[in-house]
């Protein structure tokens, strides 16, 4: 493959990651939550940045309620325990419920909506949301976790005498391993950032801790969005 072939190729790639709605909110999340960590809550530039970028970003999920409303009401995977089923239903309805209120809160914000008190209250209330489906998801992939463990220990068995890493199973529990300890992580994270807006505990999670983890979150966010890179094929 040539220089100006390998150009295109990656170029192509950067227009498919652009192209994603979800990838241009995480990356608005990024600056949202850097500006939040440079201003650590005090007037200037930084801050409003911070306060633009998340008004902006609230445009960007108008009616994705609609995705977890719909994961809300469709079927699980047969075999999947039901304490992981609830939880994953309970991740779904206060994740759209987040997501719906944070309309409101945008109509609040935007002047279209009179009521301040009440979209402030709404948006209160939209953030316990998001907190409780940060934790339902952080539950899930334990949980999860410790499934794919004990499967992946049961295929080492029997791969006992083989490169188990020559086996396409054994590889692709691994990646699915992984990408679980990721969501795990970021799931983590989350919860401390939205104690953090809610200020829950304000002496320790201060708006730089919170945009600090914000941050970190989002660059988390960015990453599982990557699309794949195709294979290059050996001569």
């Amino acid at each position: 493959m040539s220089t100006l072939d390998a150009t295109r190729a990656e170029l192509a790639l950067v227009v498919l990651y652009l192209n994603k709605a979800e990838a241009r909110d995480k990356i608005c999340r990024a600056i949202q939550y850097g500006s939040k960590f440079l201003s650590n809550g005090q007037p200037g530039t930084a801050q409003n940045v911070d306060k633009s970028t998340s008004l902006a970003r609230k445009v960007f999920r108008l009616f994705k309620f609609v995705n977890d409303l719909h994961g809300l009401i469709s079927p699980v995977p047969q075999g999947t325990p039901l304490p992981l089923v609830l939880l994953g239903k309970s991740k779904n309805a206060l994740l759209s419920t987040f997501l719906f209120l944070d309309q409101i809160v945008w109509l609040g914000r935007t002047g279209i909506y009179k009521n301040k008190e009440r979209a402030e209250l709404l948006g209160r209330i939209s953030l316990f949301c998001w907190m409780g489906s940060s934790i339902c998801t952080t539950l899930v992939e334990v949980g999860e976790l410790g499934s794919l463990s004990a499967s992946i220990k049961k295929l080492e068995k029997e791969l006992k005498n083989t490169d188990k890493y020559q086996n396409e199973q054994y590889r692709a529990k691994l990646q699915k391993s992984n990408e679980r300890s990721l969501a795990l992580v970021k799931a983590g994270i989350d919860i401390v950032v939205a104690v953090g807006l809610l200020q829950l505990a304000p002496k320790k999670v201060t708006p730089r801790v919170t945009g600090a983890f914000g941050f970190t979150s989002s660059l988390i966010s960015c990453y599982q969005l990557l699309p794949s890179r195709p294979k290059s094929k050996i001569a």
